[in-house]
C-alpha cells in the first residue's frame, strides 16, 4: 500500500535550521539514516517534489532525490549516513548532490558506478591571472573568440592535442605525469590538484576499446552540457585570509574556471561497470531498492575492475583540464602579448565533483579505510589535513563552486565540521531545478541571450539548445546553495566570482 505525502512526511525530521534527518523506514533495508541540508528555500523544492512523486504514485521520470538518499542508505556497507548536499536532485541511482562512504573492511561493502555518475571525474579548474577587469574589458570580445577557437567545444567536437593510442595508455595510467611530460602543464599544476592529478590504481586494460576509441578523439576538448570555460572576475572577498593564499587579492582580479570532465571514454567506462555488475549482482545475491543501483562487492572482481578504470577514466579527465589550460594559457598570452608566466596564470586549485576514493576517516572515535562515493559532489578537507597543499594548509582545501551560465560562482573552503558530518564533502554546483526537457519548453533562445548581454557577459555557444537547457532558471539559486553549506558549517565562504564571458559547447 502506497503512503500519503503526509505519511512520508513523517520520516522526515527537521535536525537544525539547515538539515533534515530521513528516519530509517523512508524506504525499506535501510542501514543507516539519511541526512539532507537545505535552508528554507531549497527544503521547497525537494518537498514538492516528494509530494508530486506521492501524487503521481511513483509513475515515470527519476525517483525525488530524498527517496535516493534513502535507498543508498540501504546499500550493503555504508557506515555514518548518506548525505545529500544542498545542490542534491535526482539522478541515475544515487542523487546527483548524495555522498556515500562504505567500509572496506567490511567483506559485503560495495561500489556503485551510480555512485559515481557517466561523467567519471567531472571537475572544475580555477586559474588565477594578474590581470585586471579593466584590462580585459576593451578585449573582451576578441578574447572570448580566441578561448572559443582555442577550446574544442560541442558533442562531437575533436581535440587539437597530438594524441595516438599509445600516448592514450599513458595518459591514462599517468594523469597529470603525462601532461607535465609532453609540455601541457606546469609542475606547480600538479601540486594544486587533488590527488595531484594522478589516481595510482588507474589501470588502463581495464577501460575497454571502445571507451578508448571515443576518448582518443575527444582529449582536450570541452565538451557539452553544463560543461564551460568562463572568464570572471573577484566580485566579493569573504575570507581575506583564504583568498589571499589562493592568490585572490583584490576584488576585479580576473579569473578562469574550466569545468568539463572524461567525455566519452568516462560515459563508456560507467556504462560497462553497469552490465558487468548486475551479473555480479545475480551471482553475489545483493538486493538493492533500485535497480540503477547497480553495484559489487568493493573486493570482488567486478569491483576491482570498475576501481581500476574508473581511476584510468579520472586520470583522462585531469589530462582533458590540463590540456584545455595549455590552450588556454595559450589564447591569454596571445591576446596580451606576452607568457602566461608573466600573466600568473597559475592554477589556484583543481576539484572532483564525481569520483569514489579510499579515505581514512573516524567513525564512533575509530580510524576506518572507507571507499567515499561523491556525486555531484566536492571534497572539502579541513585545515591541517595532510592530503592538502602546503600552502593551503592553515586555511583549508579551496572547493570551487561553479555557477550557471550568466549566474556567480565561489570558492569556499573546507571545515573541521564538514570532516565529521559529511566525510569532508560539500556542494558542487546549483544543482537543476527543471529537466532539460522542461527548460527547452520554458524559455526562449532570444530572451537567455538577451539577459547575458544585460548583464554584459558574452556568449560564445556551440549549440542554441544548451542556450535554454543552462539558463539560470533551469537551476537552483547558487547563492542558496552556498549559504546552505556556509550556515550548516560544512565548507566556509571565501570568494565570490561574476563571470564576464561564457564559453560553451
Amino acid at each position: 500500500m502506497a503512503r500519503s505525502y503526509k505519511q512520508e512526511c513523517d520520516y522526515l525530521v527537521k535536525n537544525s535550521p539547515c538539515s533534515y534527518r530521513i528516519k530509517k523506514g523512508f524506504v525499506p533495508n535501510m542501514k543507516v539514516e539519511g541526512v539532507f541540508y537545505a535552508n528554507d528555500f531549497l527544503e521547497k523544492l525537494m518537498f514538492e517534489e516528494l509530494k508530486h512523486h506521492s501524487a503521481s504514485q511513483g509513475v515515470g521520470g527519476f525517483l525525488p532525490g530524498v527517496k535516493q538518499i534513502a535507498n543508498v542508505a540501504a546499500l550493503p556497507g555504508i557506515v555514518g549516513r548518506s548525505v545529500g548536499l544542498p545542490d542534491v536532485h535526482s539522478g541515475y541511482g544515487f542523487a546527483i548532490g548524495n555522498m556515500a562512504a562504505f567500509d572496506m573492511g567490511d567483506p559485503k561493502a560495495v561500489v556503485s558506478p551510480g555512485g559515481v555518475g557517466f561523467d567519471i571525474n567531472c571537475g572544475v579548474r580555477l586559474v588565477r591571472t594578474n590581470l585586471d577587469e579593466k584590462a580585459v574589458q576593451p578585449i573582451k570580445e576578441q578574447l572570448a573568440q580566441s578561448l572559443f577557437d582555442h577550446i574544442p567545444v560541442g558533442v562531437g567536437s575533436k581535440g587539437v592535442i597530438p594524441m595516438n593510442a599509445r600516448d592514450l595508455e599513458e595518459a591514462l595510467e599517468m594523469g597529470m605525469d603525462w601532461s607535465l611530460r609532453e609540455g601541457y602543464a606546469w609542475a606547480e599544476d600538479k601540486e594544486h590538484c587533488e590527488e595531484n592529478g594522478r589516481m595510482l590504481q588507474a589501470n588502463p586494460s581495464k577501460v575497454s576499446q571502445r571507451a578508448k576509441k571515443r576518448g582518443l578523439p575527444q582529449l582536450g576538448t570541452l565538451g557539452a552540457g553544463n560543461h564551460y570555460a568562463e572568464i570572471q572576475v573577484v566580485d566579493e572577498i569573504f575570507d581575506k585570509h583564504a583568498a589571499t593564499k589562493m592568490g585572490l587579492d583584490h576584488t576585479g582580479q580576473v579569473c578562469i574556471m574550466i569545468h568539463s570532465g572524461s567525455r566519452g571514454l568516462g560515459h563508456q567506462v560507467a556504462t560497462d561497470a553497469l552490465v558487468e555488475m548486475e551479473k555480479a549482482m545475480k551471482r553475489d545475491r545483493i538486493e538493492v531498492n533500485d535497480r540503477q543501483l547497480a553495484c559489487a562487492h568493493i573486493t570482488s572482481p567486478e569491483g576491482q575492475n570498475y576501481l581500476s578504470g574508473m581511476a584510468a577514466a579520472a586520470n583522462y579527465a585531469w589530462v582533458n583540464r590540463s590540456s584545455m589550460t595549455f590552450l588556454t594559457r595559450q589564447a591569454f598570452a596571445k591576446a596580451f602579448k606576452t607568457a602566461p608566466d608573466d600573466l600568473d596564470m597559475h592554477v589556484i586549485y583543481d576539484v572532483s565533483h564525481n569520483i569514489a576514493k579510499v579515505e581514512e576517516h573516524v567513525i564512533d572515535g575509530k580510524q576506518h579505510t572507507l571507499l567515499v562515493h561523491r556525486k555531484g559532489s566536492t571534497r572539502a578537507f579541513p585545515p591541517h589535513h595532510p592530503l592538502i597543499p602546503v600552502d593551503y594548509q592553515l586555511t583549508g582545501q579551496p572547493v570551487l563552486i561553479g555557477g550557471t551560465m550568466g549566474t556567480c560562482s565561489y570558492v569556499l573552503t573546507g571545515t573541521n565540521t564538514g570532516f565529521q558530518e559529511t566525510f569532508g564533502s560539500t556542494c558542487h554546483g546549483a544543482g537543476r531545478a527543471l529537466s532539460r526537457a522542461k527548460a527547452r519548453r520554458n524559455l526562449s533562445y532570444e530572451d537567455v541571450l538577451e539577459a547575458l548581454a544585460k548583464k554584459g557577459i558574452s556568449i560564445r555557444v556551440a549549440s542554441p539548445k544548451l542556450v535554454m537547457e543552462e539558463a539560470p532558471e533551469s537551476y537552483k539559486n547558487v547563492t542558496e546553495v552556498v549559504n546552505t553549506c556556509h550556515a550548516a558549517g560544512i565548507s566556509k565562504k571565501a570568494v565570490r566570482l561574476r563571470p564576464i564571458a561564457v564559453i560553451k559547447g
